[in-house]
């Protein structure tokens, strides 16, 4: 068993088993092509407690509460809670305000871009391009010595705040009172089972905070010390998911089908869908993680962490109180802009920040 359990196959089978469990989630009820998608479900999220009115996509997800429950209870059984912060956190925030911002121009974070791969859209693919070359505009910045300091221990009670709001918001899901928004129409109403969502959440949080899975962190370590360990997960979770989806039929029975065009939840402006996830690369890759990643990491501790998880809430409110997010027409009206304004903060953050060198 220790030949073949090793750090390899359990990443290649941890990814096999979230992509193809992510298509299972919309056989369940889940929107098509979004089975699992961070930055889809934390809007929905933003949306159900009324930080926006976007009435289509409010919905308090089970799925995100799973996952940072059990990335939680994971870090706590393997000895892997460490409470820590300090290092730029409103720095943070405001990179993953703009991440969120890039992500929903896009429409859908990269654990979207990739199940969008698997169900024959296209788009997905210049998204994709376009998170690599945000990817690598990070790598220059790093190269040059770039990091937003060093971060130092903090109290037990700091690092549980967080899975301990996440414990507030399972218990309104489940009680469902009035205050708590869900839509009646679009893919805010279009859910899985409750249980089965909750219990996908779990699986997955475990599996992402044993694996260290990161959906930008992958193509960081490919191009900068050519480490292909976290693309193998990402690779798999692609192929997982692709086998279920012709497994399922929905390729055969007309709900996914090959092109650019005509996709769910998705637009075929190829500027706005490379820009947008240019932005996603570019802050994942100065804040040391994707949206799922950045979670898995406040779940362990991570006051840092957290707040990037608070841009992340922001931005999705900014996104639909402002015009900033797409929809399958196109881009939102302001949605450019926001993106362009995201990217020459998050260029301004990698030149002006000290480098390592200047913090000695």
């Amino acid at each position: 068993m220790g030949t073949i359990l090793t750090p390899k196959t359990i990443m290649i089978a941890g990814g096999l088993l979230t992509g193809g469990l992510a298509v299972l989630l919309t056989r369940w009820g889940n929107p098509p092509n979004m089975g699992f998608c961070f930055a889809c479900f934390l809007r929905d999220i933003s949306g159900s407690l009324g930080f926006h009115r976007a009435e289509l996509v409010q919905y308090l997800r089970p799925e995100v509460l799973g996952v940072g429950l059990g990335a939680f209870l994971s870090a706590r059984l393997a000895g892997e809670f460490r409470p820590r912060g300090g290092s730029s956190p409103i720095i943070r925030f405001f990179l993953g305000l703009f991440m969120m911002v890039g992500a929903l121009v896009f429409l859908g974070c990269p654990i979207r871009a990739a199940l969008r791969i698997a169900g024959g859209d296209l788009n997905a693919l210049v998204g994709l391009a376009g998170l690599v070359s945000g990817v690598v505009l990070g790598i220059f910045f790093l190269k040059r010595g770039f990091n937003l300091g060093r971060a130092a221990a903090v109290t037990d009670l700091s690092g549980i705040i967080l899975p301990l709001a996440l414990v507030g918001l399972l218990a309104l899901s489940i009680a469902k009172p009035v205050f708590i928004l869900a839509s009646q129409k679009g893919p805010g109403s279009q859910f899985a089972p409750y249980l089965l969502s909750l219990f996908a959440g779990l699986a997955i949080g475990v599996l992402a905070q044993r694996t260290r899975i990161c959906f930008t962190g992958a193509w960081r370590d490919v191009f900068l010390v050519r480490d292909y360990h976290l693309l193998s997960g990402v690779v798999s979770f692609i192929a997982g998911a692709l086998v279920m989806n012709y497994a399922l039929g929905n390729f055969s029975s007309g709900a996914l089908h090959w092109g650019f065009t005509a996709q769910p939840i998705a637009h075929d402006n190829h500027l706005w869908n490379f820009l947008g996830l240019a932005l996603v690369g570019l802050a994942g890759t100065l804040l040391g993680g994707c949206p799922l990643r950045q979670t898995i990491l406040s779940a362990e501790g991570n006051t840092d962490s957290a707040f990037v998880v608070l841009g992340l809430l922001a931005g999705a409110a900014l996104s639909h109180n402002f015009l900033l997010a797409s929809s399958p027409k196109g881009p939102g009206l302001y949605g450019p802009a926001a993106v362009l304004i995201g990217l020459s903060f998050c260029l301004a953050v990698g030149f002006l920040q000290p480098e390592r060198k200047a913090q000695r």
